[in-house]
């Protein structure tokens, strides 16, 4: 038998400008040492959710214990390193020292942090890529590889991650 896992990404258009859908058969799982498993699965199912793309170790856990999944953490990093080793994940390095985990689609992207909530949002951008080669190539680089990271505060009066104000907390308080 042959199993085929899909692994999907379901962003919404602001949220990621990376889209698609990638197959990981039991075949190349087992080329690179891994056997398809519960914990695997479900890990891999919650690196897919589309409303947390970007997951630290410990988040997964968390969502793992809420669901009633008996998965310990040091599995959680095992299983996250594996597939890092294998190609399935990216691991990154964002604010607050943490490494936060998405699945590697293949597709180059970049990524933007709220410095007030942590959100990541994924982006592409042509015009910024070109200007990478145009400097590395000035400078007599050819890249191999680059990361850019944007850190910002997000300035949408309806974003639903912005914490609470302190002053309308405040305020609530003392009325």
């Amino acid at each position: 038998m042959n199993l085929i896992l899909i692994i999907a990404h379901h962003g919404n258009p602001w949220r990621s400008a990376i889209t698609g859908e990638f197959r990981v058969d039991s075949k190349e799982l087992k080329q690179a040492g891994l056997k398809v498993t519960l914990p695997r699965m479900k890990i891999l199912k919650m690196l897919r959710h589309p409303d947390s793309p970007h997951l630290t170790a410990e988040v997964i856990h968390r969502m793992l214990a809420d669901s009633g999944e008996d998965i310990g953490l040091p599995t959680v990093y095992r299983v996250l390193t594996q597939f890092e080793t294998a190609g399935l994940v990216k691991r990154h390095h964002f604010e607050g020292g943490q490494s936060v985990f998405e699945l590697d689609q293949g597709k180059h992207h970049d990524h933007i942090l709220c410095l007030d909530c942590g959100r990541i949002e994924e982006f592409c951008d042509e015009d910024i890529e070109q200007r990478q080669q145009l400097i590395a190539q000035r400078l007599g680089f050819e890249l191999a590889e680059h990361r850019l990271l944007l850190y910002g505060h997000c300035i949408r009066p309806d974003c639903p991650h912005r914490p609470p104000d302190r002053d309308d907390a405040d305020q609530t308080v003392s009325s």
